[in-house]
């Protein structure tokens, strides 16, 4: 059966007493609707439809081409939402699936045990129900003896018995895709003045068919956010969620409560996530790897059987069995070689450190490329921008920058030179040289060895 979900995204949000739209709140790093779309999509392999109302401009821009948006104008309830999918969906659709971008918590498994519920029911409707003492605002279930969903009441109109009901209604619901769009035109107008999606299961028992619910063990996938509290709680869900499947594809978190992991990252085996660790954005972490604790990784490719300790590494590429830190920062461009090392308070931008040199500690290197097996010695800078540009620099395999030199570029340190302690080089020092000095001179070639 063809397949498209329809997904709500037009409402205010007022109590999130938020400038930001309500579906553009950010959970682990993506906005709030990014989930509920990518699972949509997941379920149906069709691009879903989303309906966008309040600030719809803003909405549409964040999400970009992750769906395709109509807009809802005037907001008329969630009956005419859905309706305004009907001149895009009608004739292309067997099934309807409607789900909303505040429940970032679906998963395809119980979105697909929806769908399959549907295909092989005889009713126009199939829906999700949960159980549970914390109602959150949702409707009752009434079911018939049979079984069957009879009547969905609002909270707001449930007598004192009916509000001990435990069942109740989420809203997501799969629908008969040549019912729903006749039946859309059905719903009456509510007191407030807006046409509500639970009236359709009136409509089709009134039409003598049935409607049926299936019940999520899962509550926590229902929570809908609708306040910050409601925010936290589906943030600490999702991390629980990502933490334990890495942890059962065998990445050890030490303190899975406070490591944040977010979901497009990627983490091989047998590697050990310490407390405090960030691991943000698009993020591979190699076998064997030990990170944290107090690290912040974002955006980049860290090697094999590598060791990064209370450091922040964004934008950067760090391969096989290097080590970072304490306190080290590597920034945009930085590109660490196979079994480099970086020491504490280090940063490197915009440069590549090659494979077995030594960056000790307190040192920068900006804009500058360092061959294999150098030293580079506590306090060396780079002095790469001149007030107006950045200028390269360049130091050759196997140099020794000894401690407090000053590399004022643009400079090129040769193969095998040396520079002593507190040097200020202005000038290139050729291949296997000692300079010293301030301003350094080169004062004797080297043996090579």
């Amino acid at each position: 059966m063809r397949t498209f979900a329809i997904v709500l995204a037009a409402g205010q949000g007022t109590r999130m007493h938020s400038s930001l739209p309500k579906v553009l709140h950010p959970l682990l790093g993506r906005p709030m609707a990014w989930y509920a779309i990518e699972t949509a999509y997941q379920v149906t392999s069709n691009q879903p439809i989303v309906i966008v109302g309040h600030r719809a401009d803003e909405v549409m821009r964040a999400l970009g081409e992750t769906a395709h948006f109509i807009r809802q104008d005037p907001q008329l309830g969630t009956g005419h939402a859905v309706l305004q999918a009907r001149s895009f969906l009608e004739g292309e659709a067997d099934l309807i699936l409607v789900t909303y971008a505040d429940m970032p918590l679906l998963s395809h498994q119980t979105l697909s045990q929806l769908l399959n519920a549907q295909r092989s029911h005889q009713g126009p409707i199939s829906m999700l129900t949960i159980e549970t003492n914390d109602p959150r605002g949702f409707g009752r279930i009434i079911r018939s003896s049979d079984g069957y969903v009879q009547e969905i009441i609002e909270e707001a109109q449930s007598t004192p018995d009916q509000l001990k009901i435990q069942e109740l209604n989420p809203g997501v619901y799969c629908f008969s895709a040549g019912w729903l769009w006749t039946a859309l035109e059905r719903i009456p107008l509510s007191p407030k003045g807006e046409y509500y999606l639970t009236d359709l299961v009136g409509i089709a028992t009134s039409q003598g068919m049935t409607v049926q619910a299936i019940r999520v063990e899962a509550s926590m996938e229902m929570i809908g956010i609708n306040t910050r509290v409601h925010l936290a709680e589906a943030e600490a869900a999702l991390r629980k969620r990502i933490n334990e499947h890495h942890m059962i594809q065998g990445v050890t978190l030490i303190d899975p409560e406070t490591a944040y992991i977010e979901p497009s990252v990627a983490i091989e085996p047998d590697t050990v996530i310490w407390p405090n660790t960030y691991l943000q954005g698009q993020t591979s972490i190699g076998e064997g790897s030990v990170i944290g604790p107090n690290s912040i990784i974002s955006n980049s490719v860290i090697g094999k059987r590598c060791k990064i300790i209370a450091s922040m590494v964004e934008d950067a590429i760090v391969e096989d069995q290097v080590q970072v830190g304490p306190y080290s920062h590597l920034r945009k461009g930085a590109h660490l070689a196979e079994g480099a090392h970086m020491g504490n308070f280090g940063e490197v931008k915009n440069s590549y450190l090659g494979p077995g040199s030594k960056m000790n500690h307190f040192s920068y290197l900006g804009d500058a490329t360092v061959g294999a097996n150098v030293n580079i010695g506590a306090g060396t800078i780079t002095c790469n921008y001149d007030g107006v540009k950045k200028h390269p620099t360049q130091i050759g395999d196997s140099a020794f920058i000894g401690s407090d030199t000053m590399l004022v570029a643009p400079v090129e340190v040769g193969e095998g030179s040396r520079t002593g302690a507190g040097s200020v080089v202005t000038k290139d020092i050729p291949p296997n040289s000692l300079a010293v000095g301030m301003p350094a001179r080169t004062i004797k070639k080297l043996d090579k060895k």
